[in-house]
């Protein structure tokens, strides 16, 4: 058993079981379903497919982080445990998470000298996110201790690669991401954007792509690219989906046919209620380990 814990907010965007089997410890998000609350539990309380299918319907979807006290509720019981805590929170590039967990390890340090309390601000979002814990679990398990897997998350964060694709440009253009006329103007060429996460864990668009069939390969291209090893890449390969499997299952097929020495099978996830709620049904992301991003 660990002297320490190992903990994440559920914008990680792995099931539940997984989530409790690697001991990875959660704080919920919040979002709403037409100004309704739910709490982002992994899928728990409010199913994937029922939430996407809100949304094609028309709801409409926002998100809440935690604050300051929150965090602060969150970590204080590990703390009176006497267990120190790593605690890694959602990009700074997309979220304002890491600010209020820094505020409430602020304010702990004081009430608990004795304890160590380490935020890292993950650069990740979604399955690579939660690639990324999972990463630090084995490491942990394996024996490393609080302040050597410290070193280690914020030395490795920026190898962990993020891209993602949508076939539904509703949800970017809702959100900002994408203008109103490029929207219309890219639904109607069948334009899927392949975008990924930049070294500052802000999301990107690369390039703009004239059907699915062909930024499914381009998605691939990239793991091709940029993949620690090339095709010889040994370790996991995570896809997060939003209510459609089938392209991700594409992609994760493509993968395991020409990359032979994989960890284990390609996994994957849902996109959560919290990520998905910004870029709605119809997307699909890749993660894996790779050269360090740099822009």
């Amino acid at each position: 058993m660990s002297d320490y814990i190992l903990s994440a907010c559920s914008t990680i965007d792995i099931n539940c079981d997984l989530a409790a089997k690697r001991d990875i410890r959660v704080l919920n998000f919040h979002y709403f379903i037409d100004d309704v609350s739910h709490v982002d539990d992994l899928g728990v309380s409010v199913d994937y497919k029922s939430f996407y299918d809100a949304m094609r319907n028309g709801a409409m979807t926002r998100t809440s982080q935690p604050n300051p006290e929150e965090y602060e509720a969150y970590f204080t019981p590990f703390l009176e445990e006497g267990k120190d805590v790593l605690h890694l929170t959602l990009s700074s590039g997309i979220s304002g998470a890491y600010n209020s967990a820094n505020i409430a390890a602020d304010m702990l340090k004081e009430k608990y000298p004795d304890r160590k309390i380490y935020v890292v601000d993950s650069c990740a979002a979604s399955g690579g996110y939660g690639l990324l814990m999972v990463t630090l679990a084995d490491l942990r398990d394996s024996g490393m201790g609080i302040d050597e897997l410290h070193e280690y998350a914020e030395k490795n964060k920026l190898r962990l690669h993020h891209w993602f694709f949508t076939t539904d440009l509703t949800y970017l253009v809702r959100g900002g991401r994408v203008s109103k006329v490029s929207g219309f103007v890219g639904t109607v060429l069948n334009i899927c954007p392949l975008l990924n996460v930049d070294n500052v864990g802000k999301l990107t668009p690369r390039y703009k792509i004239r059907s699915k069939k062909k930024v499914i390969q381009e998605t691939f291209n990239r793991m091709v690219e940029h993949a620690e090893n090339g095709k010889d890449y040994n370790g996991r390969v995570y896809i997060t989906m939003s209510d459609c499997y089938d392209d991700a299952r594409e992609l994760a097929d493509m993968i395991e046919a020409e990359f032979p020495n994989l960890k284990e099978k390609v996994q994957i996830f849902s996109i959560g209620t919290t990520i998905g709620a910004h870029t709605g049904p119809g997307t699909v992301a890749l993660f894996f380990w790779g050269d360090e991003r740099v822009d």
